[in-house]
């Protein structure tokens, strides 16, 4: 797979290089997806091969209706039709049971499909061109952070992806809320752009499964994105206290200042170069930070330098999320 990768905005040439079976990378409102055509499995095995992506690890299908969604699902439950009404199109991925038109190899021979309807007006566009849904993970290398731009997903799958579809900066910048029964129970499988106490107000209480074992020989995971270590970056990442860490790099003589980058929530600090540091968002609005979080983990990512310190933002509304990210790109 080593083709001459473009951008450009043209659905006419993203639909045409879908219909040839090809990869394109698409905008959505989350982060870039890396699509195929779901129905087509020769073109589905290129988007494992593109990413090195286990294929334990089920796909999300993308479309532009309920009503197409309704024609490969066995069941369209009420719970569905409420979350839909409410989030669709939105950062919202429900599990629903899968018709056999919908191929093994999507969802990892698992009976549910993941699907959802992207809240970005050019892929919607396109998904309206289509006859054939899209499945489409993020486009990236498998377990490294998710991309927010058209250029992070040429500096990544450059050769490997046909066309890249340029709808700008993410806006929310985080993968989509999953969301599916399991044991007669409504339960979030990932916590995602949609916060869980959105949810709540339209279903009830929510059950909240956290992600699973990241063993290589594990066989199957429930859901996309469900991997203990996963969104990291190649420079190790540390969570914890800020200022008690670098208190303890000092007193240790262990890092120089220079050798050590900083993503916060707000502030900043003075024992660590200005350039070595990244604020999620000054004025701690949780969706300023969930948009800024995947691109300044790259940024520091290209820094010289020998580790990450990270902390945990106030466990809510995306504040949720965006801890799950960090937990496991620093695990």
């Amino acid at each position: 797979m080593n083709k001459k990768t473009s951008i450009g905005n043209d659905i006419k040439i993203a639909k045409e290089n879908l219909e040839k079976g090809n990869l394109v990378a698409i905008p959505t409102e989350t982060v870039y997806g890396l699509a195929a055509n779901a129905f087509d499995i020769h073109a589905v095995a290129k988007i494992f091969e593109a990413k090195n992506r286990p294929t334990f690890d089920p796909l999300i299908v993308h479309t532009d209706t309920i009503d197409k969604i309704k024609n490969w699902t066995i069941d369209f439950p009420i719970w569905a039709e409420e979350l839909g009404k409410h989030f669709w199109a939105g950062a919202l991925t429900l599990l629903l049971p899968r018709k056999s038109i919908i191929p093994d190899l999507v969802t990892s021979g698992l009976p549910h499909v993941a699907v959802r309807i992207p809240n970005h007006k050019l892929t919607l566009e396109l998904l309206q061109h289509l006859d054939f849904p899209l499945a489409a993970p993020s486009a990236n290398p498998f377990g490294y952070i998710s991309p927010t731009t058209a250029n992070h997903v040429f500096e990544q799958l450059e050769g490997k992806v046909s066309y890249i579809l340029d709808g700008g900066s993410c806006k929310i910048g985080v993968e989509s809320t999953i969301v599916g029964e399991e044991n007669g129970k409504l339960t979030v499988f990932r916590k995602g752009g949609i916060a869980i106490e959105e949810l709540e107000k339209v279903v009830g209480k929510l059950i909240v499964k956290e992600h699973s074992n990241s063993n290589p020989n594990q066989k199957k995971v429930a859901s996309s994105g469900m991997l203990l270590s996963h969104y990291a970056p190649k420079i190790k990442m540390r969570l914890g206290n800020i200022e008690e860490i670098l208190n303890e790099y000092q007193s240790n003589q262990e890092l120089e200042s220079n050798e050590i980058g900083i993503l916060s929530f707000y502030e900043k600090y003075n024992q660590v170069p200005v350039q070595n540091q990244f604020v999620l968002s000054k004025k701690q609005d949780y969706s300023e930070a969930a948009q800024n979080l995947f691109s300044y983990m790259r940024e520091l990512d290209k820094l010289n330098i020998k580790i990450i310190l990270a902390e945990l933002l106030p466990e809510k509304e995306l504040g949720r999320a965006i801890n799950d990210r960090l937990r496991r790109a620093a695990y």
